[in-house]
């Protein structure tokens, strides 16, 4: 199915901008095929076609920030190229990346594995950036940008449920930190469901973009809730979307905002 695509967003003097959220899973693709010879053998495969698709679709839909989950910053499989510095030059934008893995960490110093991050892409101007490492847990990274009048965080928390409520009350703490309205982008991992999150989005003053609770994973046929995008109430929400693509195995989260004033 060839997703809608919006009207392009545009960055307005009163503060308007679109932010898209993706997990594009290292450019690695999905589906059956992804399977194929044997479980999981599409993270060893290259990453060029695909990417390009994934640059196709963020240059349709135009966002002035992209928060993107797993991905390559430089392996075999991206053809040594980060990921992250490929999709900011299509697109004109700025990036900030990292890897997940805190940087003692014995995953960092592994073959491919040291070489998967998150990354911020940009066009609008940043005050900082900011790389934070949860103390739980094996993916730790929170990317922290702060732009003028709002400040993002990215996040991919932990598979483990307790991991993930440390990392949470980490994550409440850098939110609390800021004196501008938040946009928080990510993989939560939510295994047990949405109201994983009831406490944490309750004691940070923050309401989730996806009202109806729609499922982002597996894109194809999707059945778990796992992407969130959770914003201050001084950011009134214009528009969000889902775009219905298989580039990954999760769908990606489009969100339009007008700042309050």
């Amino acid at each position: 199915m060839n997703p809608q695509i919006l009207p392009a967003a545009v960055a307005q003097p009163n503060g308007d901008f679109r932010f898209l959220l993706y997990n594009i899973r290292y450019g690695t693709g999905a589906g059956p095929i992804f399977h194929l010879p044997v479980p999981g053998a599409g993270y060893l495969r290259g990453t060029a076609r695909n990417l390009g698709r994934i640059s196709d679709f963020l240059s349709e839909r135009q966002p002035q920030v992209v928060g993107l989950i797993e991905v390559d910053t430089g392996s075999y499989r991206s053809g040594r190229r980060n990921q992250a510095e490929v999709l900011a030059e299509a697109l004109g934008h700025q990036h900030a990346w990292r890897c997940k893995y805190a940087e003692q960490s014995v995953n960092s110093r592994l073959p491919v594995v040291g070489k998967q991050g998150n990354a911020f892409l940009t066009s609008l101007p940043v005050v900082t950036t900011r790389f934070h490492y949860f103390d739980a847990g094996i993916k730790r990274l929170a990317i922290e940008l702060e732009l003028e009048n709002v400040t993002f965080f990215l996040v991919h928390l932990s598979l483990k449920f307790r991991h993930r409520h440390y990392q949470l009350r980490h994550l409440h703490d850098l939110v609390k930190s800021t004196d501008k309205p938040v946009v928080i982008g990510g993989d939560f991992n939510t295994l047990r469901g949405d109201t994983e999150l009831d406490l944490f989005r309750a004691a940070c003053g923050l309401v989730t973009a996806n009202q109806d609770s729609r499922p982002s994973w597996p894109s194809r046929q999707p059945r778990r809730q796992l992407d969130f995008v959770l914003h201050s109430p001084q950011l009134e929400l214009t528009h969000f979307d889902m775009p219905d693509v298989s580039l990954s195995d999760h769908l990606p989260l489009v969100c339009d905002f007008r700042i309050r004033h």
